[in-house]
């Protein structure tokens, strides 16, 4: 960040520059050889495209000219004379400098030297004061070709640009589903579980339905004219093939748990008494959602002031462009490298928080008197003591995201001359280091868990973790599954809806654009919502049965060293082993461990 406030020009960045150099809203110093530098661009505030409906890319720069303007032209202008009126009325020049008003439609060179015509409606884009184009045809192809990549990106912008309102309700529909099924969640019972159960499968079915009758409608009414219509038919029948075997796959599992029920509501309702104790618990993902979204706003805006550090340099017809300095491409995946590993650290700190809240109040003996602050107090305790455990755990995630980022960019360099085999090895790869990252993911948990118990540092609390968990792996993994399952079920349901809608908005101009992208767009933006609302239940229940086992370990419920766990949640575990026939009945003789105490080292 400090190397781009230095070497980079966040000016030309914020208010944008011309072809010749000029910084927009600014006086500006001349640049030698360049005649049309240095001017006073004060009053011209908007940078404008002479060429925004075919811009091109030459030598990787823009081909289209660019001006400062005083504003920009909300209204086509067709022909010179509607120009030259704008630049009367508005006093906003649309042809090069060196071109006067009065000759707009006298001047031999006027094709050249002005816009190419019908020059569309405009509007200033609020922070950088660009003239974007309003209609969707110009505006993502001129968007997609600042990003070099036209064909693919101009699909996605221009379905986006058409159904951006539609996009933006069903994003704010996701919302409210996630926060409905995380109050659901926090006050579940045993028909709400049947509930979310029955919505799941009739949501599934009916969208698959839907999915399949779109199909079949785009077959018979397909326009051969239309190339968007077919790129929907073909994104519809993926979609409704993905669907098919997902619904088909659910089914089965809810078929197979279906008598477990009863005992993941239990489940619930004992985890719920953490929330309880610190109600603010459930909204931890709003606040941390909002410390992402600002960091990558950072990060985009540092990378963005990378990418202006440079020399000018003169080109011909006078115009200026700035060379980036050496060593920047270096810097960016450096940048790259701290935006995963800072992301992670973020993430980190939400789990430590939680942990700390959930193991301070499991390990308090009198549970009906938590303490005052639980978020404040354990988020001090990391700031303090943890900081180092948090950054080791998210190094470790960077470590094992980094190759896949490699892996996926020589992928996409090298995609042309790749065979088939050589393109299978690279995504098992990538799908390797992928799982290797959520392995670690888990592991961290657990190892922040025995940190927050504990005090130990990030190696020995995982060394402790693992070889508590294996002693304890019947316990662990048979009640675990059981809640994470039916919270996925709640993710399952927001996507499902959500999608459900957007395939009824999308519908209505199918012959517009391409609107199997942003409804796959939406889809994400649901799950991900989704994810941050309900893992915040995945977490404590991690959390919560971490704890039970070095309960288990440390102590031995006689009146000397009675357990932590209350005799709810005792009786649960004990229906759980009953129902696995793993155990009988918890032997007290099993659980007794004479050099265990309260809170000392889980494994000694």
């Amino acid at each position: 960040m400090g190397y781009s406030v230095v070497a980079g020009a966040t000016g030309r960045l914020l208010f944008g520059y011309d072809s010749y150099g000029n910084v927009c809203g600014k006086k500006n110093s001349p640049v030698e050889g360049a005649p049309l530098s240095g001017q006073d661009m004060t009053l011209k505030r908007h940078m404008f495209f002479m060429n925004s409906c075919n811009p091109e890319i030459k030598d990787t720069r823009l081909g289209s000219t660019a001006l400062c303007v005083s504003s920009c032209p909300e209204e086509q202008l067709s022909t010179l004379e509607e120009i030259q009126l704008f630049a009367d009325t508005n006093g906003s020049f649309l042809c090069v400098y060196s071109l006067n008003s009065f000759n707009y439609t006298q001047s031999p060179n006027a094709d050249s030297l002005c816009p190419r015509l019908p020059v569309p409606p405009s509007k200033s884009f609020p922070l950088f004061n660009r003239c974007i184009p309003q209609t969707p045809e110009c505006y993502s192809l001129f968007a997609s070709v600042l990003i070099n990549d036209v064909d693919t990106l101009h699909q996605i912008l221009s379905g986006i640009m058409s159904g951006r309102d539609t996009i933006l309700g069903l994003c704010i529909l996701a919302l409210a589903l996630s926060l409905a099924m995380m109050l659901m969640f926090r006050f579940i019972t045993t028909l709400l579980v049947h509930l979310i159960i029955s919505l799941v499968i009739l949501g599934l079915l009916f969208v698959c339905g839907v999915l399949w009758w779109l199909y079949y409608d785009y077959t018979i009414n397909l326009s051969i004219e239309l190339d968007t219509e077919k790129e929907n038919m073909k994104c519809v029948l993926g979609f409704a093939i993905v669907s098919s075997i997902i619904t088909a796959s659910l089914i089965v599992l809810i078929f197979i748990l279906r008598k477990r029920i009863k005992l993941t509501v239990e489940l619930f309702q004992v985890t719920n008494k953490a929330f309880s104790s610190s109600p603010f618990l459930l909204f931890q993902p709003l606040w941390t959602f909002a410390i992402l979204i600002f960091f990558w706003v950072l990060w985009v805006a540092v990378l963005l002031s990378l990418g202006t550090a440079g020399s000018a340099q003169v080109i011909e017809g006078g115009q200026v462009e700035f060379t980036p300095l050496l060593g920047i491409r270096y810097m960016w995946w450096y940048h790259l490298i701290g935006l995963i590993w800072t992301s992670e650290f973020i993430l980190a700190c939400q789990q430590m928080t939680i942990t700390g809240v959930v193991v301070s109040w499991y390990f308090n003996r009198n549970k009906n008197d938590p303490s005052d602050h639980p978020i404040l107090s354990s988020l001090s305790i990391l700031l303090c003591y943890h900081q180092g455990t948090v950054v080791k755990g998210s190094f470790f995630i960077t470590l094992a995201r980094i190759p896949r980022v490699i892996l996926m960019y020589i992928h996409d360099t090298l995609k042309d001359k790749h065979s088939a085999c050589s393109r299978g090895v690279f995504r098992c790869c990538c799908c390797c280091f992928s799982y290797l990252a959520r392995l670690l993911h888990h592991l961290n948990q657990n190892a922040y868990t025995t940190t927050a118990i504990n005090g130990t540092d990030f190696c020995t609390s995982t060394k402790d973790s693992l070889k508590i968990l294996s002693k304890n792996s019947n316990h662990f993994t048979s009640v675990n599954c059981f809640g994470d399952f039916v919270i996925f079920l709640g993710k399952v349901l927001v996507v499902c809806f959500t999608v459900f809608a957007g395939l009824m908005a999308f519908n209505y101009n199918r012959t517009l654009q391409v609107w199997a992208i942003p409804l796959l767009l939406v889809a994400f933006f649901a799950c991900l919502v989704a994810h941050s609302f309900l893992s915040v239940f995945e977490t404590v229940l991690d959390v919560l049965f971490l704890c039970f086992t070095v309960d288990l370990e440390t102590n031995d419920g006689s009146s000397e060293k009675p357990y932590f766990m209350d005799q709810e949640f005792l009786s649960f575990i004990r229906k759980i082993n009953k129902s696995n026939s793993t155990v009988a009945q918890i032997d007290k003789d099993q659980l007794k461990n004479e050099e265990g105490t309260e809170l000392r080292p889980i494994v000694r």
